[in-house]
């Protein structure tokens, strides 16, 4: 395998966990998908685990698991976007405080475009599930997902800070 074709070859599986995020949020914006289909299937699984629930209190605890899943479901696609990201972008420095800058801008940025790229697909849902039957488009929704995505992202970016203070205090000084 040649070095462009095999660059070529890591790029796209660079990207794929965002495009299986975004297969799979596609999925889930069908009317199969919808409150009341998820309800049927849910209820049985919360009866079995925690008991039973009377129907006024399902209603909020049903709600509630679906706004937890909005908020896990695009904070874990943000992540894949930021993977994307982190890999596609390139750092031209020359010194150790300059490549440490420089990776720093570096994930800033993937975690910045991440967070566009999240807010775009988290608008492109919600439009696309007002012209569904049985689905609702709030953007309420978009504020939450995006909710997500920058805990994931504030997340990503004390684990990358750490690191850094780890490697430096590992690292002598030259």
């Amino acid at each position: 395998m040649s070095d462009k074709s095999q660059s070529v070859s890591h790029r796209i599986l660079n990207w794929l966990p965002a495009a299986i995020a975004i297969l799979v949020i596609r999925m889930e914006s069908t009317a199969v998908m919808s409150g009341a289909n998820t309800s049927y299937w849910l209820y049985p699984y919360w009866v079995k685990l925690f008991g039973p629930i009377t129907p006024e209190h399902w209603e909020t605890v049903h709600h509630l698991i679906r706004k937890c899943g909005h908020l896990t479901g695009y904070g874990l696609t943000s992540l894949c976007f930021f993977h994307g990201w982190r890999t596609t972008l390139k750092i031209k420095v020359k010194g150790l405080q300059a490549l440490e800058d420089a990776c720093k801008a570096m994930w800033r940025n993937a975690s910045l475009l991440a967070l566009l790229c999240t807010l775009i697909v988290a608008s492109a849902d919600e439009i696309h599930q007002s012209f569904l039957p049985g689905r609702t488009a709030t953007p309420v929704d978009v504020c939450i997902d995006m909710t997500g995505a920058i805990i994931a992202q504030l997340i990503v970016q004390q684990i990358m800070r750490r690191t850094r203070l780890r490697n430096r205090i590992l690292v002598p000084a030259a």
